[in-house]
């Protein structure tokens, strides 16, 4: 009967060996397996941290856009307000009771000023040469407006009146 017990005692020490050999055995599994969690959470957390500096530097550049398109959009404000304000001072039709052909010289130059503003805000040289029917220089208001004008232009904004 003594050996009967000191035969379970080794089959019991050898099965608590073989548990412990299962159990260390698992745990550098699951070690290496936390191992190799971690390097992609270590690599996650880097983009992530790059993600985020890109979008501070995004936040920045964007917020500066902002801050000029407030600062255009004021300009724009002010002088639409400035055109509106002068547009309530003049009294264009007395003015051109009074005399049409000085008004009809001003309003030709500001449009072509005007025109040559919108070519070069759009990608032009703002530099087209002035049409010949600008370039006369406007009667007075004792001659009528209408006489014929040499225009060797190509521009088809003027007409000729008889």
């Amino acid at each position: 009967m003594f050996s009967t017990i000191k035969i379970a005692l080794v089959f019991i020490m050898l099965a608590g060996a073989g548990g412990g050999l299962f159990y260390v055995k698992q745990l550098q599994s699951n070690l290496e397996i936390a191992r190799l969690n971690n390097a992609k959470l270590e690599s996650a957390v880097e983009t992530s941290e790059k993600s985020l500096a890109i979008l501070k530097e995004d936040n920045i550049r964007l917020n500066n856009l902002s801050d000029q398109l407030t600062q255009d959009l004021q300009k724009a404000e002010a002088y639409g307000d400035n055109l509106r304000n002068r547009l309530r001072e003049l009294d264009l039709v007395q003015d051109a009771i009074r005399d049409s052909a000085n008004l009809e010289g001003r309003m030709n130059g500001a449009t072509a000023k005007l025109w040559r503003e919108l070519e070069a805000a759009t990608g032009g040289d703002g530099d087209t040469p002035l049409p010949n029917w600008l370039l006369d220089v406007p009667r007075t208001g004792d001659q009528s407006s209408n006489t014929d004008r040499e225009d060797n232009s190509t521009d088809s904004s003027s007409t000729k009146t008889d």
